[in-house]
C-alpha cells in the first residue's frame, strides 16, 4: 500500500493477545467426536479443499496455473486466535495497545464476540492471514513458480472442523459430500483473492477509512443521528436498516462511502461463491440438491430470542442477505452475458457494482459492459 493510503487506527485500542485468550476460554466445546472421527474429518477437509480448487477455477475462469495451497483445518480456539491476528492487521493493531485497562476491556469484549461467532463459522478465506506458524505446502506449481521463487502467497483458508461435523449431523447429510460442498464455497473465495490481488488492498483501504478516528464532535454525531430518526420511515434500503442503519447514522460521509464499498464487495464475493458452488456442485457432489435444500431451511429457521438479538447485533442476518442478493446479481449477469464477460467485474475498483446495481444487474451491465 502506498504511503498516502489511509491507515487504520482503531485496532490500537485493543489488546489482541488478550482477546485471543478470552475468546479461546469462552468458546463452547465442539460436538463429541472420537479421535478417529477427528482425524478423518481433518484429513477429508484438507483433501476436499484441494479437490475443489480445479473445478472452481474451471467454472470461474480465474487463477489458471497458480499453485494449489493447503487449507488449515482448525478447531474453535484456533480459529479465534487466527481471527484476532487478522483483525489486528486489518485495524492497525500494535503489540502494545494504547492504555492497559482500555486494551484489556476492549480485548475481552472482542474475545467474547469471537467466541460466539466461532460456534457457527464453517470456513473462511482470510486475505490478511498468515499460516499461523505452520508450513505451507503447494500443489500444481505454475511455470516459474516454486520453492525457490521467494514468492510466499498471502492469505490462508481456514476450515473449522467441529462446526462442519455439527452442521452435517443436524442436516443429516452425507459427510463427505457436505465437506466438499463447504470447500467449494470457501475455495472460491481463495481463488477470487489470489486471482485478483488488488482486492486485498481495496478492502484494506476501505477498512482504514472505516476504522479511522474522524475527530468529529458530539454535535456532529448527534446531528447525523437526528437525521436518521427523521428519515426512518423512508423507503427501505437493505444497507440502511436495523443496527447497520444506526451505525451509518453516526458515520462521516467518508466512512459511509467506505462501508458501502465493503458491503458491495462482500455481497459480490459471497454471491459469486454461492453461484459457483451451485454451478460446480451437481458434477462433483452427488447429494448437492438435498444439502442445499436443508442448508437453506436451516438458515431460515426461527432462532431463540437471545440468539436473534446476538445475530442482529453482529450483523449475521445482514450477512445472509448478502448471500441472497449477491447470488441473484451474479446469476442474472452470468445468465445474460456469460462468465467470461462477467469477469470484467474483477478488473478493478471502478468495475465493482455500485450499491444500486446489486439489485438491478442490468444497470451494471449498461455501465461496465
Amino acid at each position: 500500500m502506498s504511503n498516502s493510503a489511509p491507515q487504520a487506527t482503531v485496532g490500537r485500542t485493543v489488546d489482541w493477545g488478550f482477546a485471543a485468550t478470552v475468546g479461546a476460554r469462552l468458546a463452547r466445546p465442539g460436538p463429541p467426536a472420537s479421535s478417529y472421527t477427528r482425524t478423518q474429518v481433518i484429513e477429508e477437509l484438507a483433501a476436499a479443499s484441494r479437490a475443489a480448487e480445479l473445478p472452481v477455477r474451471e467454472v470461474t475462469g480465474l487463477n489458471e496455473g497458480a499453485a494449489v495451497m493447503e487449507a488449515r483445518i482448525v478447531d474453535r480456539p484456533e480459529w479465534i486466535r487466527a481471527a484476532t491476528r487478522s483483525m489486528s492487521t486489518m485495524t492497525g493493531g500494535t503489540e502494545r495497545p494504547d492504555g492497559f485497562l482500555t486494551g484489556h476491556l476492549t480485548g475481552a469484549q472482542t474475545g467474547a464476540v469471537l467466541a460466539f461467532v466461532s460456534a457457527g463459522i464453517l470456513g473462511q478465506y482470510d486475505p490478511f492471514g498468515q499460516a499461523g506458524g505452520q508450513e505451507r505446502r503447494g500443489y500444481l506449481p505454475a511455470e516459474g513458480e516454486g520453492a525457490d521463487s521467494g514468492d510466499t502467497p498471502q492469505g490462508e483458508l481456514l476450515l473449522v472442523w467441529p462446526n462442519v461435523i455439527a452442521v452435517e449431523r443436524v442436516l443429516r447429510v452425507t459427510p463427505s459430500d457436505f465437506r466438499l460442498w463447504v470447500c467449494l464455497h470457501e475455495v472460491t473465495h481463495r481463488v477470487q483473492f489470489r486471482a485478483n490481488p488488488w482486492l486485498t488492498e481495496h478492502m484494506s483501504s476501505s477498512l482504514a477509512v472505516l476504522t479511522d478516528d474522524t475527530g468529529d464532535g458530539v454535535t456532529d454525531v448527534v446531528g447525523r443521528l437526528a437525521e436518521f430518526v427523521r428519515n426512518r420511515n423512508a423507503p427501505a434500503d437493505p444497507n440502511n436498516t436495523g443496527v447497520l442503519g444506526l451505525v451509518r447514522a453516526v458515520q462521516s460521509d467518508a466512512q459511509r462511502r467506505a462501508l458501502d464499498q465493503l458491503l458491495v464487495l462482500g455481497t459480490l464475493l459471497e454471491g459469486h461463491a454461492d453461484h459457483v458452488m451451485d454451478a460446480v456442485g451437481p458434477a462433483v457432489v452427488p447429494s448437492v440438491e438435498t444439502i442445499r435444500r436443508r442448508f437453506n431451511e436451516r438458515r431460515e429457521r426461527q432462532q431463540p430470542p437471545l440468539q436473534r438479538i446476538m445475530r442482529a447485533l453482529l450483523g449475521i442476518d445482514a450477512k445472509i442477505s448478502q448471500y441472497t442478493r449477491g447470488k441473484a446479481f451474479v446469476d442474472a449477469v452470468v445468465g445474460k452475458v456469460g462468465m467470461e464477460r462477467f469477469n470484467t467485474v474483477w478488473s478493478g475498483p471502478e468495475t465493482l457494482p455500485l450499491p444500486a446495481e446489486i439489485d438491478e444487474p442490468q444497470r451494471w451491465i449498461d455501465r461496465v459492459l
